[in-house]
């Protein structure tokens, strides 16, 4: 997703709308990754596109980078839902998927998350060993190859991974906190996690089942209208009422 142009009032008091692209890349047939990075992207689309903030600089996904990602991962909390699945998971033929097959994708989708959070968790945690460093030692310039493996290597002897596992992404190909922005920050998607995860719990929960127009509604106008102009907890309070609870994160995976 790309802001081509922020939501944003101009000195008349005009509500100038956003430009917003999503761009893929997409087989004929989607695997249900692909499903899922389609949903996650127009979850940020959707937060640009919905934005009703005063200033560009706030204005939809102009938000904390550990708060970003909540509306896209929230947006894919949809994908599998039977009621939406009816609408765009239909073969050549027009028949909608079997539930039984959604099931097994959905059994799947938690398969191994044991291992996947604890990469994930290391990744998070190598991200901030780096940017602890206040500088690099000039040793390290004789040898940088060898030096940043040792620096990796004792990262993860110090959060006691074992050698099967290891940060998702190595120092040398870690985009994310080099050039995408996430420096120091990489633990947002996970975090974002809890707070998607937690706020789809409140749909879950509704009588009405997931598909809760007033819900829905209140999640617009309290997160995706407001961009980054409000403090997150702040928004997260008022719209849940409370703190964020880890454990619908945990369920989700699986793990509990």
């Amino acid at each position: 997703m790309n802001n081509v142009r922020n939501q944003y009032y101009d000195a008349e008091g005009n509500n100038v709308r956003p430009i917003i692209v999503n761009v893929g890349n997409l087989p004929e047939y989607l695997s249900a990754d692909d499903v899922q990075t389609t949903f996650h992207e127009f979850g940020h689309a959707l937060h640009g596109l919905l934005a009703q903030s005063h200033y560009q600089s706030v204005s939809g996904t102009s938000v904390k980078r550990d708060f970003v990602e909540m509306f896209s991962q929230f947006n894919e909390n949809w994908a599998f839902q039977p009621e939406l699945l009816a609408r765009y998971a239909v073969n050549a033929e027009g028949q909608v998927i079997p539930q039984e097959l959604v099931s097994k994708i959905i059994s799947a989708l938690k398969f191994n998350q044991g291992f996947m959070t604890t990469e994930l968790t290391a990744a998070s945690i190598l991200d901030m060993k780096w940017h602890e460093l206040s500088a690099i030692p000039a040793e390290a310039y004789d040898d940088p190859s060898a030096w940043i493996d040792g620096f990796e290597t004792a990262v993860c002897d110090e959060m006691g991974l074992i050698s099967q596992i290891i940060p998702r992404y190595r120092t040398t190909y870690f985009n994310h906190i080099f050039s995408s922005g996430y420096c120091a920050g990489y633990y947002g998607y996970l975090w974002a996690e809890v707070l998607d995860k937690d706020a789809f719990s409140l749909f879950e929960a509704s009588p009405n089942g997931v598909w809760n127009l007033e819900l829905a509604k209140k999640f617009k106008e309290t997160f995706l209208e407001k961009g980054g102009s409000e403090e997150p907890m702040v928004l997260y309070k008022e719209f849940m009422g409370r703190e964020p609870d880890s454990d619908a994160m945990l369920r989700a995976r699986g793990l509990k």
